[in-house]
């Protein structure tokens, strides 16, 4: 069974001798995260432009058909 008590004393530990070899690895580690979470972002903002753009072509168009309707009449 991991102990994670043990574990969590040598990461304080580690980070108390040598806080910049510390930090290093946490941002080395953490980068690659920040990445996809930024590319992730990035992808569902688009995703969200294109359908907001969507919306609005069919809602003019609706509108046109409406005012068309209303012309005939």
């Amino acid at each position: 069974m991991i102990d994670v008590r043990a574990w969590a004393e040598y990461v304080v530990e580690w980070a108390a001798k040598d806080p910049y070899g510390f930090l290093t690895t946490i941002i080395l580690a953490l980068t690659p995260l920040f990445i996809a979470s930024a590319l992730l972002s990035w992808k569902l903002a688009k995703m969200i432009e294109a359908r907001d753009r969507e919306q609005k072509k069919k809602q003019k168009r609706q509108e046109n058909i409406n005012k068309a309707k209303r012309k005939k009449d």
